[in-house]
């Protein structure tokens, strides 16, 4: 978020103080939709604030710790976070493999995956939060020097051209080549949950929760034209192989980890990591997913 959280007391550059308290380690996540309260009925003491860096999620931050207190967010039960969607992102990511439940109030513009921000009631809210639990992608990516790296992805990998040149891409699923060459601006694997984020924007189609689906979308095909991208098994490998890479250089992108001068990316759902997001009731995330379907 680029925010602060002053119940914590280390930080980093770039982040909030409440991201850079989040420290990862292992879970055994199940896949599931939660349809009934998730937290405990006293959470007393048990809320983290972590703020977007604007003066109104700031300014709500200070409002809601003088009504509530602010936990340490590596003793709280659940994170409330201020702020957009960007803001809601980062602290997922510092939060993965912790799996400690997020509710988001929008104190930004497009809030897709936040609450409404109301700051009556919030323990009431937090204990009748009806909770989604998603796994991230993770891309496994080897630039020209044969280096590898790998990133977790919570809405999408992309892979995008890196210069005027298009890219030309060769499509693996499952070990088989199922498109030799597509010349194209790049290519989005995106999850249910990222669906309606950069992928809509590509025209990729919106993927419900519990679809068990991956949308592969491209960006701006040129060859194939007609070829639209596919809807994935979410256990599927997608391979990504850069065709031409010296003269058409091409950067993968796992949400804001970018890698560059790619010539292989691997992207799979990671199953064994998960993140807890809590809704209220009456608007839910799959709701918010079909309903978007229908936004003209």
């Amino acid at each position: 978020c680029g925010g602060t959280c002053p119940s914590l007391n280390t930080a980093t550059r770039g982040t909030s103080r409440c991201d850079a308290a989040l420290r990862v380690m292992d879970v055994t996540p199940a896949p599931v939709l939660h349809s009934t309260p998730l937290l405990a009925e006293d959470l007393t003491g048990r809320i983290a604030f972590c703020a977007a860096a604007t003066e109104q999620a700031a300014a709500a931050r200070a409002r809601l710790v003088a009504l509530h207190g602010g936990a340490p967010a590596e003793r709280a039960a659940v994170i409330v976070a201020l702020g957009g969607d960007g803001c809601m992102l980062e602290t997922q990511h510092r939060l993965l493999g912790r799996n400690i439940p997020i509710y988001g109030m929008n104190c930004g513009s497009v809030g897709f995956l936040m609450n409404d921000y109301r700051e009556d009631d919030l323990l009431r809210r937090l204990r009748e939060a009806q909770a989604a639990e998603l796994h991230p992608l993770r891309m496994r990516t080897t630039d020209e020097s044969g280096a590898v790296a790998e990133a977790l992805a919570i809405n999408e990998v992309s892979l995008l051209r890196e210069t005027r040149q298009a890219a030309k891409l060769r499509i693996l699923v499952d070990g088989k080549v199922r498109l030799a060459e597509l010349i194209c601006d790049g290519a989005i694997v995106a999850t249910p949950a990222g669906s309606t984020a950069y992928n809509l924007s590509a025209h990729g189609p919106i993927v419900p929760l519990g679809a068990n689906l991956l949308p592969l979308t491209p960006i701006s095909a040129f060859r194939p034209r007609r070829w639209r991208g596919a809807l994935l098994p979410s256990d599927a490998e997608v391979v990504f192989e850069v065709l031409e890479a010296d003269k058409r250089p091409v950067a993968a992108v796992a949400d804001y980890t970018e890698v560059r001068d790619v010539r292989r990316v691997e992207v799979r759902e990671d199953r064994g990591v998960a993140l807890t997001l809590l809704f209220d009731p009456d608007h839910g995330l799959s709701e918010r997913i079909i309903a978007e379907q229908f936004t003209v």
